[in-house]
């Protein structure tokens, strides 16, 4: 089961994995430590979307703990690369936290087109096959195709929906969904919110209307508050990011379409700048492409080695 999950992954970090491998393959590792080496290797972060800021910070830890080691040969410098990379995404590594209460309720956040509707799908079809029920909640009034896209999600995973009409009040259709759900028993209910980036203050204050109404049935929740981030833009879903972050508590990251990008290295300075707990990566379109982010995983298919 692990080998066929960790192959998945590897096919759906394709692109990224090309990028990053290949270059590593282009540099000559059979030599001594040298300037040039580091420079080589710092040509492969930077191309692989890691970000000049968090490149630095790499690179400067190889030259420093190189000397300290006192390693010889470039293949030591490559494998103190890896260990290097899965520290810090080791750092970010974060569980769904559910807490068993009926009904736990997981808010998802993110701007229209990073696959956030797409990700409530495949939560809500990940959880259904441990054995929970699921309510999904149309909240993102303020697109009618939103709501009708949800509705489809519903549909194929065999779950409930509660939706209001397009331009109603979001916390009004959270209201009856977490009501609905406590009524019935269920499980989890899952919020697909807005998509767009309103100003940081109506932003806020939408969340914060929500996250309210969700507290009217019980004060420990949302348990979750996910960001979805579109894994195609790389490093600049960091400024995104720091926008939700700024106007509500995120406790988690969800990096989508890595399938369909060269960009995956991204990954790096998110996790270094944000420091909030991935807890799931896509990497394909199919029902059970969702991942959680295994950290050692993630490097060794990004190192294109066998699990």
């Amino acid at each position: 089961m692990f080998k066929a999950v960790y192959r998945k992954l590897k096919e759906g970090l394709k692109k990224t994995t090309e990028q990053f491998s290949q270059g590593l393959s282009e540099i000559s590792f059979a030599k001594k430590i040298d300037e040039e080496l580091f420079e080589e290797i710092e040509m492969v972060l930077l191309k692989a979307d890691v970000g000049l800021k968090a490149t630095t910070e790499i690179i400067d830890f190889l030259r420093e703990e190189s000397r300290k080691r006192r390693l010889k040969d470039g293949e030591q410098l490559k494998e103190l690369l890896k260990e290097k990379l899965l520290k810090i995404l080791q750092g970010c590594k974060g569980d769904l936290n559910l807490s068993g209460e009926k009904p736990d309720v997981i808010l998802f956040l993110g701007i229209n087109g990073s696959g956030k509707t797409t990700s409530v799908g495949k939560l809500a079809y990940m959880l259904k096959k441990e054995g929970k029920s699921i309510v999904l909640a149309a909240a993102d009034t303020f697109r009618a195709a939103a709501i009708d896209q949800l509705e489809v999600w519903a549909e194929r995973v065999g779950v409930r929906i509660v939706k209001h009409q397009p331009g109603a009040d979001p916390s009004a259709v959270v209201f009856d969904a977490v009501n609905s759900a406590k009524s019935r028993g269920d499980d989890v209910v899952l919020v697909d919110t807005a998509g767009r980036l309103h100003t940081k203050e109506h932003l806020m204050k939408e969340l914060q209307k929500i996250k309210k109404t969700i507290q009217k049935f019980s004060p420990n929740q949302p348990c979750e508050t996910l960001l979805v981030l579109d894994g195609t833009i790389g490093q600049n879903s960091i400024n995104q990011a720091k926008t939700f972050k700024e106007a509500t508590d995120v406790t988690g990251i969800i990096i989508t379409k890595l399938d369909g990008t060269s960009k995956g290295g991204a990954i790096i300075p998110i996790c270094m700048e944000l420091k909030i707990p991935i807890k799931f990566i896509g990497v394909g379109e199919g029902l059970d492409d969702l991942q959680p982010f295994d950290p050692e995983a993630f490097v060794n298919a990004l190192f294109g080695q066998e699990e």
